[in-house]
């Protein structure tokens, strides 16, 4: 029985076999397939070779472009959307072997050797051999997988139910146009009220939270095959250069390289989603 490309379903069942402690996971999700809210036993590293995949939990929302990978915790309830086809490969580790990994899901780069090693291993029986070749590949794993650097694509959301469905919503389309007034009239709120419960619930402040959701959405449009100055337009950004070097003072790179690293084959330029009401100068959200 081979570990790649089958239902997460299936190997589930054999992640109460503690004397392996890793196992992997490769398949296939076509465009805009949503995997709806669930939670394992296990702590997963989830890394798509092609696409975007947008993750989401109670506590935030991150965004994995292709050759990255995302930490998710054992028991943590998540739901994944896919932006384009998405090949993917996954590692289950028991909760016993990596006890100082993230507590939160958190984005990771994925190195060259880890890549290597996530592709022996999805070729692998389940039942493995632990003494052998296998079992040292497995054990290698342990060891990289505490090494991978956090990359800077989360965004955390507010346990505040109003603003956490202002966020939410807001999420859906983008704009680096709405302000912090158009945000504190939605909520009735005082802009210095507002300011001071944005920063405590996100420890963002509001500029800070905008850009980075605006940076995460133009992942998929990127990886999508829309060009820099659609997708700068796209999110309310009058002047391309500004986005560009917003994008690479968070990202270290520029729109482009994370274009042509994500490309999605046979993805259609633009980024599907409902509008929102018209941003500053204009009658302000409404969100309720």
């Amino acid at each position: 029985m081979q570990m790649g490309y089958r239902l997460s379903a299936k190997i589930e069942k054999h992640f109460a076999d503690t004397s392996r402690p890793v196992l992997a996971l490769g398949g296939m999700y076509p465009a805009s397939h949503h995997v709806r809210l669930h939670r394992h036993s296990r702590g997963q590293l989830f890394c798509p070779l092609s696409g975007v995949v947008l993750a989401s939990t109670s506590q935030g929302a991150w965004a994995v472009p292709a050759r990255r990978g995302l930490w998710i915790p054992a028991g943590v309830r998540h739901e994944l959307r896919m932006q384009g086809v998405v090949e993917m490969q996954s590692l289950y580790f028991d909760v016993s072997v990596l006890a100082g990994m993230p507590e939160q899901c958190q984005v990771v780069g994925i190195s060259s050797l880890m890549r290597s090693l996530m592709t022996e291993a999805v070729a692998l029986p389940v039942r493995y051999d632990r003494e052998g070749r296998s079992g040292a590949l497995m054990r290698l794993i342990q060891y990289e997988v505490q090494r991978l650097p956090a990359l800077p694509l989360a965004l955390p959301l507010p346990a505040d139910k109003a603003l956490a469905r202002l966020c939410r919503r807001f999420l859906l389309r983008p704009a680096a146009t709405y302000s912090i007034d158009d945000w504190a009239r939605s909520l009735y709120l005082s802009r210095r009220t507002f300011t001071r419960l944005f920063r405590r619930e996100t420890g963002l402040s509001f500029v800070a939270w905008r850009q980075q959701a605006c940076i995460l959405a133009a992942l998929p449009m990127l990886a999508a095959g829309a060009s820099v100055t659609h997708t700068a337009l796209e999110l309310g950004y009058e002047n391309p250069a500004a986005f560009t070097a917003l994008f690479k003072r968070i990202l270290g790179a520029s729109p482009r390289e994370y274009g042509t690293s994500a490309a999605v084959p046979g993805a259609r330029n633009g980024r599907p989603g409902p509008s929102l009401p018209a941003p500053s100068g204009r009658e302000p959200a409404k969100f309720d």
